[in-house]
């Protein structure tokens, strides 16, 4: 069936997910493929001491993302999305969004880029002796509650982004078991009643008289159907009206969740790297860790495996930053290079730098990096007074700084936990430059780093197949399905770690963790 007939006849998939730039919507056929996307570019903004997207830009954003899919399929197909096959979304993990009984907003959406409720994720994590990081949703509650914040004694329930678009779309507050993991510890697919009943205790003393059990969403795992597109949600989605009722709607992930089902790295000692604002790791594990890691979260995979997640705060911003000042000198020369060839010629060029033997070094922090034991970010870049400025080091040390952060939380499981993964699947637009990146993190890590020909579909091509999961999983295992249904006949490369290359990454290493104390002045 060809792209018009299968969407006229309403059996395409649609995955939207709310990243940290830009909002993307990807269509699929019934072969998996991407036949139509739409983009809404947005920022967050750092107002009252948060940083944070307003409720209205919120909805702007969605509707336009939206808006921009359907004029792609008009432009490319001449026709309109009148109905769907499933349909899903996903958004940036974490976060805090409390609401009153009415569903008013009752102060503005906290971020997962927020490093401000250290106090309240080291009394929880020390209480359940598992690590509660700063992002989480009940991290931000509790520091709410323990600053007394107004609106906590009118809170009827809290969500996080993606729930609450879901909500918007069904009327129900449920979460997939990979974004509640980033809500509260989860078990299986339920909240982990030991430490709901501890955290509830704790709470209670503090003041707050609400039960978690109410206030925080519920939870779906990957394949459960339950949840259809109201006549209020397809009018708040599709604001020209054609978009039908009726549609299945899986349950919400989070960027993590999607990001693992986009690389096909939900099985056992694999995992995915995903990078972007923000860059984390997400190994699947065998066993549960022998202890609690503050730069380690247990999280889990949309069908409920536990995964090790190194998460750090900061990854392209910089970088990216960077290769727009090139771009700018460009013009100025009046040479008319295209965005594409710039990052291409701009990456090349840095595989044959060294900084740490030329002397230079590179933060890319515009938030804190808790993994690197930062409050708050400073982009910085250094050098020695005697070392030797090129633009392929200067280049290299930006790529090597993007993944320095989560080398520092990979460490922890290599050398404190002695484990060992058989591979990485990395996605996100840093790789689309063939065998640059890619060969950073493999040498980063000591691991073989697979890209598969999807890679920069991201995390909405990975929401729009969790939906087709939920239609035409069949009865599968999740990575069984991805496996035999999806990535079949994907083309993927595979980089294995260089001896040369890791040997620069550990020296480049040395400097960086030396020298952190500087990033931790401010």
């Amino acid at each position: 069936m060809n792209a018009y007939d299968t969407i006229t006849s309403g059996r395409a998939f649609l995955g939207i997910e709310l990243g940290s730039t830009r909002i993307k919507a990807v269509l699929i056929d019934e072969e998996y493929t991407p036949i139509a996307e739409g983009v809404y570019e947005w920022e967050n903004k750092f107002e009252g001491g948060f940083w944070t997207y307003s409720l209205d830009e919120i909805h702007r954003g969605v509707r336009g993302c939206y808006a921009s899919l359907c004029d792609n399929v008009s432009h490319r197909y001449d026709t309109s999305i009148i109905s769907l096959s499933g349909m899903g979304v996903s958004a940036m993990m974490h976060g805090y969004m409390a609401f009153d009984e009415n569903g008013e907003l009752l102060v503005p959406f906290r971020t997962w880029r927020n490093t401000t409720t250290e106090e309240a994720s080291s009394e929880l994590s020390g209480l359940l002796s598992f690590n509660i990081p700063q992002r989480w949703s009940i991290s931000h509650l509790y520091q709410a509650i323990l600053k007394r914040e107004e609106h906590v004694g009118r809170i009827s329930y809290i969500t996080t982004l993606a729930v609450y678009i879901h909500y918007l779309l069904t009327g129900k507050r449920v979460a997939g078991v990979g974004e509640a993991s980033g809500i509260f510890p989860v078990s299986g697919n339920i909240y982990n009643e030991e430490m709901l009943a501890k955290t509830q205790e704790l709470f209670t003393q503090k003041g707050f008289e609400k039960k978690l059990c109410d206030i925080l969403p519920s939870i779906m795992t990957a394949g459960q159907e339950g949840c259809y597109l109201t006549a209020d949600g397809a009018a708040f989605l599709d604001e020209s009206g054609l978009l039908q009722a009726g549609v299945p709607i899986c349950a919400p992930e989070g960027d993590a969740g999607t990001g693992m089902v986009a690389s096909n790295a939900v099985r056992v000692r694999t995992g995915n790297i995903s990078a972007g604002t923000s860059v984390f790791a997400m190994p699947v594990l065998e066993k549960p860790l022998s202890g609690y890691y503050p730069e380690i979260d247990i999280v889990s995979t949309p069908d409920g495996k536990d995964v090790a997640m190194v998460h750090c705060n900061n990854c392209c911003c910089e970088l990216d930053a960077w290769v727009k000042v090139f771009g700018e000198f460009s013009k100025l020369l009046g040479v008319d290079i295209g965005k594409s060839e710039l990052y291409e010629l701009l990456y090349k060029n840095a595989m044959s730098g060294n900084p740490a033997k030329d002397g230079i070094l590179s933060y890319n922090f515009l938030s804190g990096e808790p993994v690197a034991g930062t409050q708050s970010g400073r982009p910085m870049y250094l050098r020695e007074p005697d070392s030797s400025l090129s633009l392929s080091s200067f280049m290299k040390a930006q790529l090597m700084t993007a993944f320095a952060s989560l080398k520092m939380g990979m460490d922890i499981l290599s050398q404190k936990e002695g484990l060992t993964f058989d591979s990485f699947t990395a996605h996100g637009g840093i790789f689309k430059v063939e065998g640059v990146a890619q060969q950073i993190v493999a040498d980063a890590l000591s691991t073989p780093i697979t890209v598969n020909s999807s890679a920069g579909e991201g995390g909405a091509w990975g929401m729009a197949l969790l939906a087709a999961y939920m239609i035409k999983g069949n009865g599968k295992a999740l990575p069984d399905w991805l496996d035999s249904e999806v990535f079949v006949h994907s083309e993927s490369v595979t980089l294995k770690p260089q001896a040369e290359g890791v040997s620069q990454f550990e020296e480049y290493m040395l400097g960086f963790t030396k020298n952190i104390s500087l990033q931790k002045q401010f």
